[in-house]
């Protein structure tokens, strides 16, 4: 039988004899790979040495093991991450008839009925009792630049919430979502969805069979095209479609919640966006702040953000990052990170970054860079509760499925990572010692986009059992 060509820098001679033998288990394990895949390995004992080695200085489209740096970044720099977030929230202003709803780069605010915290409900409330007349409503996100999509995301992710648009006025993770049932068989489906978007029902309700149901819409476009089929006995399926303007978005559901209020308004949606080029804020600020939300601390975020892999969220911290010395760009976001980098003693070359969340094509990351970076984030003062926002094998986010019932359940803290041909996990394993070890796993160039996890899995349960 041939074997499968799987591509690895062999590096044991360098290493001692007792990783070398490590690093051959791990090498047969990956050879179980479909041809033409390319390993990058990096893992370190608990003093720092390698004990795998596998093109280490390798440059390899991270996916969302990009989310690694930006998080660890915003642990870094950003003031007060543990403490409320009293410069994020999003505020109301009244100039005259007009209302102005800011952002400020907060990810969480929520128009959800059921919202306890961080509540655009509140901010209607403070309008409906100030008066019971308003003229235009303007959403205004000149808090950040106009960059809603990063360089090098492919197109074809717009239209879903992966690939929403970033904007520092984020409303329920600027997302609609859209809610598919049976209806008669034959017939159409039917649908539930805020008004927000029309609905071209192309899709069908089948007598029998399975769910299928698609969707497409055009980059800023209000016309969602249905397709598919579902059966008559099946349950529901939500789907969660992007928004494209999430300023706009935001301001749309302002005056619905104000309608409701009794408010009447009787000008138009309309909304404020900042170039690029312009440094500075475009706002009014000569009427004061009617009331302003102060959302809960950028700790937790940094945590959801982590465990459920949260692009807009991931995409929001870079930008808020860039606040820090510059305009909020994702340059000035970047320019952040390279100085954690350089700080942590990361070479240059390890790495080059383009987005804050990993969707970007454009994104490389060398293994041995970024067990540099790990373990220099272990030694750091916050580098606990950075860890603690890393998934957990067999138990949380996006590992809670995976390493179950082996001996890295609830003993591996990691960061997972997939995009097309991409499959990445990065961070710290308790091995069968009792040692923890950093390490960098990823897998690039996959035929078909075919599913390495397992194998991944398997490379990384013989270096624990072996270390």
């Amino acid at each position: 039988m041939i074997r499968p060509l799987v591509v690895f820098s062999i590096l044991s001679a360098a290493l001692p004899a007792t990783a070398q033998s490590v690093q051959k288990r791990v090498e047969a394990k990956l050879a179980a790979a479909p041809q033409g895949t390319r390993f990058g390995m990096v893992v370190t004992d608990d003093k720092g040495r390698e004990i795998v080695a596998i093109d280490p200085d390798g440059r390899y489209v991270p996916a969302s093991n990009t989310k690694i740096f930006t998080t660890a970044a915003a642990y870094w720099k950003l003031p007060g991450i543990a403490q409320p977030d009293t410069s994020g929230g999003a505020a109301v202003r009244m100039d005259g008839q007009d209302v102005l709803l800011l952002g400020n780069g907060d990810a969480r605010l929520s128009s959800a009925p059921e919202c306890i915290t961080d509540c655009l409900s509140v901010l209607a409330e403070a309008v409906a009792r100030r008066t019971r007349s308003v003229r235009h409503i303007i959403g205004d996100d000149t808090a950040f630049p106009d960059q809603r999509w990063s360089p090098g995301m492919s197109w074809n992710n717009i239209p879903g919430w992966s690939g929403t648009g970033v904007s520092a006025l984020t409303l329920d993770d600027n997302e609609v979502r859209l809610k598919v049932s049976p209806g008669p068989v034959g017939r159409q489906p039917v649908v539930e969805m805020l008004p927000y978007y029309q609905v071209e029902n192309r899709a069908v309700t089948v007598a029998s069979g399975p769910t299928r149901i698609g969707y497409d819409r055009d980059i800023n476009g209000t016309l969602v095209r249905l397709t598919g089929q579902i059966a008559a006995g099946a349950p529901s399926k939500s789907l969660r479609l992007s928004v494209d303007d999430p300023a706009h978005y935001a301001a749309w559901r302002l005056k619905t919640l104000l309608e409701a209020r009794g408010v009447r308004v009787t000008g138009k949606l309309s909304v404020r966006h900042r170039a690029l080029a312009e440094d500075t804020k475009m706002r009014n600020a000569a009427t004061p702040v009617l009331a302003r939300l102060t959302p809960p601390p950028l700790a937790q975020d940094v945590a959801a953000t982590n465990k459920q892999s949260q692009n807009l969220h991931a995409e929001l911290l870079l930008r808020r990052l860039g606040l820090q010395s510059g305009s909020g760009s994702i340059a000035d976001g970047q320019a952040q990170v390279e100085a954690m980098l350089t700080q942590a003693g990361v070479p240059r070359t390890a790495y080059d970054l383009s987005d804050g969340s990993g969707m970007s094509s454009y994104n490389r990351i060398a293994p041995r860079g970024t067990v540099t970076l790990l373990r220099w984030v272990a030694a750091q003062p916050w580098g606990a509760a950075w860890r603690a926002s890393l998934p957990v094998a067999g138990t949380d986010g996006t590992l809670a499925r995976r390493f179950k019932g082996t001996s890295l359940e609830g003993r591996l803290f990691a960061k997972t990572g997939t995009l097309n041909a991409t499959s990445a996990l990065s961070g710290y394993l308790v091995a069968r010692s009792g040692r923890t070890l950093t390490f960098s796993l990823i897998a690039n160039d996959m035929p078909q986009d075919a599913d390495v996890s397992g194998i991944m899995a398997a490379a990384l349960l013989a270096v624990a059992e072996a270390s």
